[in-house]
């Protein structure tokens, strides 16, 4: 069955980083655009970034467009989110998922507070 498992979030001061992973099993990771989408509380969904199946294209929110990174490793089937530069209203729990599919992981909490 599909699993997304995401991990790397934390607490962290403003201007602080934090790397996200996200691994994933039970359907073929690397012919998937893969997205990151995030959840601030008591507020919706709200799309994060895209990359496309073989990672030469990427694509950002206005909101974290050059601060944040998105990559992948197809041989390791893992979807990684570079997180720099970060602001109090970047908290959220993350999640991954496949662009165009409806599966989740459980997602991970990413708290910017000092």
């Amino acid at each position: 069955q599909v699993q997304l498992v995401e991990s790397g979030g934390g607490l962290v001061q403003p201007g602080g980083s934090l790397r996200l992973s996200c691994a994933a099993s039970g359907f073929t990771f690397s012919s998937y655009t893969m997205s990151w989408v995030r959840q601030a509380p008591g507020k919706g969904l709200e799309w994060v970034s895209d990359i496309d199946s073989g990672g030469g294209s990427t694509y950002y929110a206005d909101s974290v467009k050059g601060r944040f990174t998105i990559s992948r490793d197809n041989a390791k089937n893992t979807l990684y989110l570079q997180m720099n530069s970060l602001k109090p209203e970047d908290t959220a729990v993350y999640y991954c998922k496949p662009k165009e599919e409806d599966y989740w992981g459980q997602g991970t909490q990413v708290t910017v507070s000092s």
